[in-house]
């Protein structure tokens, strides 16, 4: 029986997550924690807003995952978040959780370095006067307690300036866009508000585009969403086996999604876009080609110049940062290759609940 079930192993081994998922999956997290505003407490404890107490126990983090998620954002460079997790490491560890693999003295080896390339050399040098009281044979903690008195002492001016440059560089990114501020409020169910004024034209009604014959007895259910763009809801457009039809259609298929790169018009992945995508053509499955008709007939526009249903899996904090779904002025050829012109609406089909 062993035997059996080590063989079964082996082959479902390829199935298993890798090491590139585990670090997808705490960039994800990272990017959460950071669109909804987050305490690493709130996380590693998993009293999430709107969580149950119950559920909330299953949820909690250890030391080693606060430590591995610290280790990643290293990795990455990213020191605001290497400083946020392994901070929460180590007051774990001084709440008297035990680890059989992490230690305190690792723990203040990545804090003290990540503070100072944030251009805290006070912190910095506290983390590494602890960190030599645990251990006061630490060669580089012992190399880095003299460097850091030395440049303390040297540069106290010119830390200020550095200490302020960091805060900056660690609140917004260099690839920063102004638009990413009000994308995570509207998020976090934040950001911007219509006037009672503006919101008193918004309506819901049952909609049939000017009498369609496929919707004059029964019309479907219309909702603003907002004025201007105008964004409208159809309510109901695909039944629950065409959703299933349509999964089931695009999971083989699912791979990295990519984006047109501005210059060269190649596609590429990209930090800003995390998603996997597969793309339908009407011809595969009467499915898809009927969620084609209903959006043409629903909408008014001709989907033959249209592009393939696009099916977009988003998983554990996935994200398209803000973006222009059509070709700007500056990009004259951004969809050359497609031989339909610039786009002028974009249709959104959820398939799953959202929140």
């Amino acid at each position: 029986m062993s035997d059996a079930f080590i063989s079964n192993l082996t082959i479902q081994r390829q199935h298993f997550p890798n090491d590139d998922d585990q670090t997808g999956a705490a960039k994800a997290l990272m990017r959460l924690q950071d669109t909804y505003g987050l305490g690493t407490k709130v996380i590693a404890t998993g009293e999430l807003p709107g969580v149950s107490s119950a559920a909330s126990l299953h949820s909690s983090l250890m030391v080693s995952d606060c430590y591995d998620l610290g280790k990643v954002a290293y990795s990455e460079a990213d020191y605001y978040h290497t400083e946020l997790w392994m901070a929460q490491a180590l007051r774990q560890l001084d709440q008297g959780e035990t680890s059989g693999t992490v230690d305190a003295v690792t723990v203040l080896d990545y804090l003290s370095y990540s503070v100072y390339q944030q251009g805290e050399l006070e912190r910095a040098l506290e983390f590494t006067r602890r960190l030599l009281e645990l251990d006061p044979a630490h060669q580089r903690a012992n190399g880095n307690l003299k460097y850091f008195e030395y440049q303390l002492k040297k540069h106290k001016t010119v830390e200020l300036r550095e200490k302020e440059e960091a805060r900056l560089k660690r609140s917004q990114a260099d690839d920063y866009l102004p638009e990413k501020k009000k994308y995570e409020q509207l998020c976090r169910g934040e950001g911007l508000r219509m006037t009672p004024r503006r919101q008193s034209r918004l309506f819901c009604r049952y909609y049939d585009n000017n009498r369609h014959p496929r919707y004059v007895i029964g019309p479907v259910r219309q909702e603003d969403e907002w004025d201007h763009p105008r964004i409208v809801r159809y309510h109901n457009i695909v039944s629950d086996r065409e959703m299933e039809k349509v999964k089931e259609l695009a999971k083989p298929r699912l791979r990295r999604a990519t984006i047109s790169n501005p210059v060269t018009g190649v596609l590429e992945t990209a930090h800003y876009r995390i998603s996997k995508s597969a793309w339908l053509g009407a011809y595969e499955h009467p499915v898809v080609d009927h969620i084609n008709q209903r959006i043409e007939d629903i909408t008014g526009l001709d989907v033959t110049t249209a592009e393939d249903l696009q099916v977009a899996n988003y998983g554990v904090g996935g994200q398209y940062e803000p973006h222009f779904d059509f070709g700007r002025k500056d990009e004259p050829d951004a969809f050359e290759e497609l031989g339909t012109g610039n786009r002028i609406a974009t249709w959104l089909l959820y398939v799953s609940n959202h929140q």
